[in-house]
């Protein structure tokens, strides 16, 4: 025993916590924000039916079971009580700390989740029209963003990919080896993600101005604080639902995955 305290001492400071690493404070913001136009449905993509559920339902499920101690659900305006009582109470989601209104684009509505987190160590920002994310896909990104401060999920393309030019020829043809389709969650720093698009927000309309589309998180990082973002394995399932056709490979990869659970 370490000189100089007791043993019930020692006891006390350890049930206290005095002198253990504090665990990592994880928050997962959910984006349920888009019109999904190309669905060509009155129905908001996030709330079609996918197996006779939500397809919002599926993201939130996983981030409710897994080891995320909140989250923030973005939607948009005018959804909330819709999603209070329809989502959220009728499924128990209880890590579901606030249900706040998006912005304009997707990156406004990032940074509404964000002014919404506190006492977070690291952030899951993912896409709520992405219903097949696993706690396995989780698990990865956690390991590599507490390494390496910035992650992304994503897959190697399977297909040759061409890069045209504005006419619509092909300018070049990148070695699809190096080439990855970038999915959700990408998963930060808090700190990192915070600074990141505070700079954002600072060069909007300069950003406008040049024409610049900001697609997704990682490429916030990467043009305002310069930290390297790492490519983790997603999973060819966790598509984007995006066009009908999605929602029946997403049906049939839900049924698939209902089946093998079975067979175990």
């Amino acid at each position: 025993m370490p000189a100089g305290k007791s043993l019930k001492q020692w006891k006390d400071l350890a049930e206290s916590g005095v002198g253990m690493k504090k665990k990592d404070r994880t928050a997962a913001i959910v984006l349920a924000a888009g019109s999904g136009k190309r669905m060509g449905s009155n129905i908001k993509k996030q709330y079609m039916l996918l197996q006779e559920k939500p397809v919002i339902y599926y993201s939130l499920k996983t981030f409710q079971d897994s080891f995320i101690d909140e989250i923030v659900l973005v939607v948009s305006p005018g959804d909330i009580e819709f999603c209070q009582k329809e989502i959220v109470d009728q499924y128990g989601f209880s890590k579901v700390r606030y249900i706040i209104e998006g912005g304009k684009e997707r990156y406004h509505s990032v940074i509404a989740g964000l002014k919404s987190i506190s006492d977070c160590d690291f952030v899951f920002i993912h896409d709520g029209a992405r219903p097949l994310v696993t706690e396995e896909i989780l698990k990865r990104a956690f390991s590599c963003v507490k390494e390496y401060k910035a992650c992304v999920a994503g897959m190697p393309v399977k297909d040759t990919i061409k890069i045209a030019d504005k006419e619509g020829y092909i300018s070049s043809t990148p070695d699809r080896n190096l080439v990855w389709m970038v999915q959700t969650p990408q998963v930060f720093a808090y700190t990192l993600i915070k600074e990141a698009y505070d700079k954002l927000i600072f060069k909007e309309k300069e950003l406008l101005k040049e024409g610049i589309s900001i697609t997704d998180d990682a490429m916030v990082v990467e043009k305002f604080t310069g930290q390297p973002v790492k490519l983790i394995a997603g999973s060819y399932e966790n598509i984007k639902i995006t066009t009908p056709e999605d929602i029946i490979t997403a049906e049939n990869f839900i049924k698939d995955r209902a089946s093998r659970n079975r067979s175990r």
